[in-house]
């Protein structure tokens, strides 16, 4: 027979695995693990098959509501890959030479900002208008 305090022990652990395998994954198969637990005291001639079944339901439940809803969106307004932002343009901010970085600005957030260090061959002032040809970590390569 399996106690109540069982399923509190298996959440813990599932949810303090959670730091080791930061996928936050586990997190709900834990979650799900208390709430069998505490449903459990409340009703304690639950059976063993029901108890894994709830904890089955709940967890998928939790999982998908997460992936579904409520996990933060990591889509940018333009672009998640560098393959999506090559040609995008913006204005540059600072004077960029050859052997000197500078900084251009978009209007909407590319790759998650909206301002990016950025090279080119030939030099080009600030606030003219450059488009990426390459993304090369977290540099952008532009040209008029």
């Amino acid at each position: 027979m399996i106690e109540w305090w069982y399923w509190l022990i298996l959440g813990f652990c599932l949810i303090m695995a959670e730091l080791l395998i930061p996928a936050f994954f586990t997190l709900w198969f834990g979650i799900g693990a208390i709430t069998v637990g505490l449903v459990l005291l409340a009703i304690p001639s639950l059976g063993i098959a029901a108890q894994i079944l709830l904890w089955a339901i709940l967890s998928s439940a939790q999982v998908i509501l997460w992936f579904r809803f409520l996990r933060p969106k990591t889509m940018t307004a333009i672009g998640t890959s560098a393959s999506d932002v090559i040609g995008e343009t913006g204005v540059l901010v600072s004077n960029l030479t050859p052997h000197a970085r500078g900084s251009v600005r978009f209007q909407k957030p590319i790759l998650g900002a909206d301002c990016w260090e950025c090279y080119a061959d030939t030099p080009i002032s600030s606030g003219t208008r450059v488009r990426i040809v390459a993304v090369e970590g977290n540099f952008i390569k532009v040209e008029e």
